[in-house]
């Protein structure tokens, strides 16, 4: 791997997932790889599990870490081109990403959409000059339109608690929020179910309310439903998460009732293994009974953040060697 930004930096992700699993048998197999390098984490928005999980796995290979909050911390910076910057912005992403490449090895970026512009957001202008300009290999802690760091930590949790016959049945639901969600989460969820889908090691389903679909080129093969009791009707694993329109890009959309997971509606399913990537808010994405009931994989979920991490900082720092 020379970045890690989506499942299409991947060559074999069944080998990248067993990487992670190896390692979570045995973490520290692997820190001369990191011997004398480091690791820059930049933070323009909050992280818990992605900045604690790639820190750690950072430390577990041996690299020293050093983490940037350029919200809080750095300059404010200037994305576009041919402008004279007479305004509030101070420093360039030109040199600011430069700089950065200087002092590390390898770069993780974590940036939000605004939700207002899906051109713009969609473009992932401000990643690509950051991977363009830093001159080191990046990896993606959540961008405006994928997070996969967080996807293979999913797939991984499937391939470790997996123990029924033939391929799982895995279904994306849509759940409730109070605020308009990003799609990161869900688009990127979707981009490597399908490509595990075309490996033969799933069957993926997303289902929505209509007029939350999302973009077609996350979706390849995925079966398509707006019927939740439908969808959820055989399911070995429901991923739960919500997410705002993208057709009627970043806008909460009316639904009807009764899209929230709750233990009934996990009867007509194959005693589903029920998973979010948190943070949750429970009774509203997801119930409590369901959270804290035997079903509920996210905290081994969160954990496995760790490991896929730690496999995808192992290919990088091997690719450095």
């Amino acid at each position: 791997m020379n970045q890690f930004t989506s499942v299409n930096d991947v060559k074999d992700i069944s080998q990248l997932v067993n990487d992670a699993l190896t390692l979570k048998q045995n973490p520290y197999s692997q820190e001369h790889l990191g011997k004398h390098k480091t690791i820059g984490l930049v933070f323009l928005n909050p992280s818990l599990r992605t900045r604690l999980s790639t820190q750690k796995a950072a430390i577990n290979l041996g690299m020293s870490v050093m983490v940037m909050n350029m919200d809080k911390e750095g300059w404010a910076l200037e994305t576009a081109d041919g402008v004279v910057m007479n305004g509030s912005t101070v420093e360039h992403i030109r040199e600011a990403a430069a700089v950065m490449g200087q002092y590390c090895d390898i770069l993780g970026l974590r940036s939000f959409p605004k939700l207002q512009d899906r051109d713009e957001d969609y473009n992932e202008d401000f990643f690509n000059k950051f991977i363009s300009y830093c001159g080191v290999p990046v990896v993606s802690l959540e961008s405006a339109t994928r997070h996969p760091l967080q996807s293979l930590a999913d797939l991984v949790t499937i391939q470790e608690t997996w123990k029924g016959e033939g391929r799982p049945k895995v279904v994306l639901a849509w759940a409730p929020h109070v605020k308009a969600l990003p799609q990161a989460v869900p688009n990127s969820f979707s981009e490597w179910m399908c490509r595990a889908q075309q490996d033969g090691l799933v069957d993926f389903t997303v289902v929505q309310p209509a007029g939350y679909e999302l973009s077609e080129d996350f979706t390849p093969g995925a079966t398509i439903s707006h019927d939740l009791d439908a969808a959820l009707e055989g399911a070995d694993y429901i991923y739960v998460k919500n997410w705002s329109s993208f057709a009627d890009y970043g806008k909460i959309l009316p639904f009807p009732e009764g899209w929230m997971l709750t233990g009934d509606k996990l009867k007509g399913t194959n005693n589903a293994r029920v998973m979010h990537c948190l943070p949750v808010r429970r009774d509203l994405e997801l119930s409590s009974e369901v959270l804290d009931g035997p079903n509920s994989l996210v905290i081994q979920e969160a954990g496995n953040r760790l490991w896929a991490a730690q496999a995808v900082l192992k290919g990088l720092l091997e690719n450095l060697s």
